[in-house]
């Protein structure tokens, strides 16, 4: 007979990181401790990218770059679909929520993702890694013209000066 946490079937990656969080919300660190730990956190997300993009070949990059259908859609999400739900709330404006809030929100909303998270998961799902880099890392790179044209666009709506 199998137990429940067999049928899981739970990623190790999965739970690991889940650990780390509890861990990190039990237990904060401060002072030195937390200058090291950043320091730490800093050599884990480069070797992260060295270790992902070490074991990619030209050739994957350059495949990975074409598939123009899932980079339309995570642009589309990233840049289109989360900022329209975030204006969506508006109506949570001033009852649930500060104007001031609500900006930082729809900030929140125009971001793109990191690309450690879009290795991390796609490498966990199986998924095509090399294509996720690229689409990522562009999309990042697009995120510093897109958001300050959100942020316009939003700053006007609010009526702030």
């Amino acid at each position: 007979m199998t137990n429940w946490w067999q049928k899981l079937r739970l990623d190790p990656f999965l739970v690991i990181m889940i650990t780390v969080v509890i861990l990190a919300s039990l237990f904060p660190v401060t002072g030195s401790i937390a200058t090291g730990f950043r320091y730490l956190t800093t050599a884990a997300i480069a070797l992260l990218f060295f270790f992902h993009g070490a074991k990619l070949s030209r050739s994957a990059i350059v495949t990975g770059m074409g598939h123009w259908r899932l980079h339309l859609m995570v642009f589309s999400s990233t840049f289109i679909l989360f900022p329209v739900l975030g204006l969506g709330l508006s109506f949570l404006v001033p009852e649930w929520m500060s104007p001031a809030i609500y900006m930082g929100f729809l900030y929140l909303c125009a971001l793109p993702a990191t690309v450690q998270s879009a290795i991390a998961f796609t490498s966990v799902a199986g998924g095509n890694v090399a294509a996720a880099i690229c689409s990522a890392s562009a999309s990042s790179i697009l995120g510093v013209f897109f958001i300050a044209g959100h942020y316009r666009f939003y700053d006007g709506n609010t009526g702030r000066t």
